[in-house]
């Protein structure tokens, strides 16, 4: 009896233990694949950090490799340079991409929760067709619609000015498609009603009652524009010729064919990494003031 009572149990347990095996496998290539993931985004920010404190000649011939730092430390050194080089000129090219990433990112969040809003709250003659069209626009790579928009602001004459910049960055097809999504839940027909009944106005609905509510998808929709038109690179490579006009992408890039030409242009690469370093700070404190404004869910649930 003993036995049979003990046969069970192993039968029993079995399977589980089976099941365990297989759990514990699969965890440990999901942390497998995480790690690597982390290697992948992390590396190239590490090397920019390694980097920036090497000379040029230490770049490239340092005996302890690129991801690791040598004996000497120039980073100071390399941003005393980097903000003298060419007269000052990185100052300047680290002001225009501010000018360009606020200027295109405030407008394209402003049109983006203009358009979502009512696109998710209004009924209106075309609408589903102006979605589906808005929703095409997405897929288009935004390279591909360079050289129209390229000839467009010639024949207005816009080309080399901030505008040819600006106003391309104003549209964000995604930024409306995400607040028209967002809108549509976190905003529920029951308040706006309510509001409505109370006496209040279309535009005081939307700005007492709808956007509060909307909070969390504005700062997400801005955080993306600003940081799509901070990294903009075709778009003024092809628009602007001046280079007090110049973003800092473009400048670094400028510094950087210009290392390459080898004897006939001045070896600067030590300046596009810690150049590089320094155009992404902006961008790092912006997630970190903005992200306590990530506070999804404010009135999703709030009606039964």
């Amino acid at each position: 009896m003993t036995t049979l009572l003990e046969r069970g149990a192993t039968a029993a347990t079995t399977p589980r233990r089976q099941a365990a095996k297989r759990t514990g496998g699969r965890r440990v290539g999901s942390h497998l694949f995480l790690i690597a993931l982390v290697l992948y985004f992390v590396l190239p920010l590490w090397f920019l950090i390694v980097g920036s404190t090497k000379d040029t000649a230490g770049l490239f011939s340092g005996a302890a490799g690129p991801l690791f730092f040598d004996d000497e430390f120039h980073l100071f050194d390399n941003i005393a340079q980097l903000f003298t080089q060419d007269g000052g000129i990185y100052w300047r090219w680290l002001g225009n991409s501010f000018l360009y990433a606020l200027s295109g990112g405030v407008g394209a969040t402003v049109l983006a929760v203009l358009a979502g809003y009512g696109f998710a709250k209004y009924r209106f003659r075309g609408r589903d067709a102006s979605f589906a069209l808005l929703l095409g626009s997405v897929m288009v790579p935004v390279t591909a619609l360079v050289i129209p928009t390229f000839v467009l602001l010639s024949n207005f004459g816009l080309l080399n000015t901030i505008w040819a910049v600006i106003l391309p960055s104003l549209l964000s097809p995604f930024g409306v498609y995400l607040m028209r999504v967002y809108a549509s839940e976190a905003v529920a027909d029951e308040i706006l009603d309510a509001a409505r009944v109370d006496g209040a106005g279309e535009l005081r609905t939307f700005f007492t009652v709808a956007l509060p509510l909307l909070k969390p998808a504005i700062v997400t929709v801005l955080l993306l524009s600003i940081v799509g038109t901070w990294n903009n690179y075709f778009l003024p490579l092809a628009v602007l010729s001046n280079t007090q006009l110049l973003p800092v992408t473009v400048g670094l890039g400028n510094w950087q064919a210009s290392s390459t030409a080898g004897a006939a242009g001045e070896q600067v690469w030590n300046l596009v990494v810690t150049g590089s370093l320094v155009s992404i700070v902006p961008l790092i404190l912006s997630f970190l003031f903005l992200q306590r404004y990530w506070q999804g869910g404010l009135s999703l649930g709030s009606l039964k």
